[in-house]
């Protein structure tokens, strides 16, 4: 299968995008213009020299097919890349190009700042279905359903307050990401050991120039302290759980024997090639297909932490594509749960009716109080 028949029912468009051949190409170019302009912002190269680097970077074009071959071959996507790019320049600028910097630089650098472009497209959709969800919680404050347990019936509830948990536990998991983002997000500028060596002693201040330049924080080298790529791929997990726990939970109401909620109606969703009577939770299989494909990835990322010395074989290596393919499965979990919320159908009757079948009364306890606490951080319903 192509690629796109195997991501795009899975992520966005967006985020597609963002990790893209052309997108990670453009990153990688952009690191080795901002290093250049560093240094000479820094008095390492002239500032003609940097000048004359920028201008031939701008001007070449890189096919991704011959430059993924050539990546094969070299084991790392910058050797082939900076051999094209030198092939572009004369003199002086040839030979500054990528100096004091090495391969793990400019790829660590450039997944970061894919991530930091990923995740306002997470954000927004993920606020989207925060916002709906609070909005019915207020609604529905007050309205008896029955409780489960254990797939069983429990004891009376407020329909808003599962509603109001899971607008809250998508709330903090997107807190958690963005607090991880913003922490770890960095530039990486090492050099081959991770000493900034061949830096004249400039290469904080080198650093922090180009973290500038590319939108990333500035710190020390972590070539070898992968603490970071692990918390931003973990917290993304947690993400696609709680709006996996929202299509868990949707899908279950929607069963025919239960009725009470419905993903919206859309023309050419939800329906069955074999049985045309059939409204299926389309949204929410997208957002369960996430939730069961994330842990694996995870654990990925936790599974190559132990890794060698001051840069490790394989270990690094692994966690470009499996950090993006979090990012594309929660583009695409976010979006379709934002549907789902936005246009969520209750059926106050069947509500009430399987309320009476249950038997169990119609005390709610303090699920108004729960829901006020919930919704109390910023997350009020209209």
């Amino acid at each position: 299968m192509t690629s796109l028949l195997r991501l795009r029912p899975a992520a966005t468009p967006e985020m597609i995008a963002v990790f893209d051949d052309a997108a990670t190409i453009a990153h990688a170019c952009a690191f080795e213009v901002a290093l250049a302009q560093a240094q000479a912002a820094h008095g390492l190269i002239p500032a003609a020299v940097a000048e004359a680097i920028a201008k031939g970077v701008s001007q070449v074009r890189i096919d991704p097919a011959e430059l993924a071959e050539e990546a094969a071959l070299a084991g790392t996507l910058a050797i082939p890349l900076v051999a094209q790019l030198r092939g572009t320049l004369s003199g002086e600028a040839a030979k500054a190009l990528h100096h004091g910097a090495t391969s793990q630089d400019a790829a660590d650098s450039a997944l970061m700042m894919q991530v930091r472009a990923a995740l306002p497209l997470v954000a927004r959709d993920a606020r989207r279905v925060v916002a709906a969800l609070a909005d019915l919680a207020a609604t529905h404050r007050a309205t008896p359903a029955i409780g489960r347990t254990l797939l069983q019936d429990a004891i009376p509830v407020a329909f808003g307050l599962r509603l109001a948990q899971a607008a809250a536990g998508i709330a903090e998991a997107l807190d958690q990401v963005e607090e991880a983002v913003q922490r770890h997000a960095l530039i990486q500028f090492g050099g081959a050991a991770g000493t900034r060596a061949g830096s004249g002693g400039q290469g904080a201040a080198i650093a922090a120039h180009m973290a500038d330049a590319l939108g990333l924080m500035t710190g020390a080298p972590w070539h070898a302290r992968r603490t970071g790529v692990a918390s931003i791929g973990a917290a993304i997990g947690i993400l696609i759980g709680t709006l996996g726990k929202l299509a868990r939970d949707v899908s279950l109401l929607a069963q025919n024997g239960v009725g009470e909620a419905r993903e919206p109606a859309i023309a050419g969703r939800g329906g069955s090639s074999a049985m045309a009577h059939k409204r299926n939770p389309t949204g929410c299989q997208v957002a369960l297909s996430a939730a069961i494909r994330a842990p694996g990835l995870v654990a990925a990322l936790l599974a190559g932490m132990p890794q060698e010395q001051e840069r490790g074989l394989g270990g690094w290596q692994a966690e470009g594509p499996v950090l993006a393919e979090l990012f594309l499965l929660a583009s695409g979990s976010a979006a379709a749960m934002a549907v789902v919320a936005e246009g969520l159908e209750i059926d106050r009757a069947a509500v009430a009716r399987n309320l009476a079948s249950a038997g169990m009364g119609d005390d709610l306890g303090e699920s108004a109080a729960i829901i006020a606490e919930l919704l109390a951080p910023g997350l009020e319903g209209n």
